[in-house]
């Protein structure tokens, strides 16, 4: 399950804390073999339950908030200099695990997809938080998990959680019908 992880996860490779690297990739394998979907149905399925035929996959929304995430990331890095402190390893790990939890929201009913009783009691940024406190993740991290959705809305959200946030609704928000 490592290795299919891998395969759908590439951006794994630029958290250079070892550590941290592992327990972002434990999340994942134990999300993936607790959910009723596999890696690969989350290179097809679509992102989001809410949106009427839509055609962007899971896998593509998610790495593209992470892509974004980062590029937000290095630009503000390049304009803001000192005046700014982002750590890029709680950046990159936070945005790879925000919507981990979604794999307990989704269940299959007669081979359609379809929200599950826990994913219709406990929204993603729950259940991605206790994944994440599962493995040992940092504060840091599940504070990103917690505060990326509307939940964070009221909350003070930290540098990177601000990031992961609008990289996420920038890549969700134009397909909402």
């Amino acid at each position: 399950m490592r290795d299919r992880v891998l395969k759908i996860w590439p951006e794994l490779t630029w958290i250079q804390n070892k550590e941290l690297k592992e327990k972002v990739l434990n999340c994942w394998v134990y999300a993936i073999e607790n959910s009723v979907l596999t890696a690969e149905d989350l290179e097809v399925i679509p992102f989001s339950l809410l949106i009427k035929d839509c055609n962007i996959s899971f896998m593509n929304h998610k790495r593209t908030a992470v892509q974004l995430s980062v590029d937000i990331a290095k630009r503000m890095a390049a304009n803001f200099g000192n005046e700014i402190k982002i750590d890029m390893d709680i950046l990159i790990a936070g945005a790879i695990l925000i919507d981990v939890g979604k794999l307990v929201e989704y269940d299959k009913v007669n081979g359609q997809l379809t929200t599950s009783k826990a994913g219709k009691l406990l929204r993603h940024p729950f259940s991605g938080v206790a994944i994440a406190d599962r493995f040992g993740l940092p504060p840091e991290v599940q504070h990103i998990i917690a505060y990326h959705a509307k939940e964070g809305d009221l909350a003070k959200r930290s540098i990177e959680a601000i990031i992961v946030h609008h990289a996420d609704f920038v890549s969700f928000e134009p397909f909402k019908a």
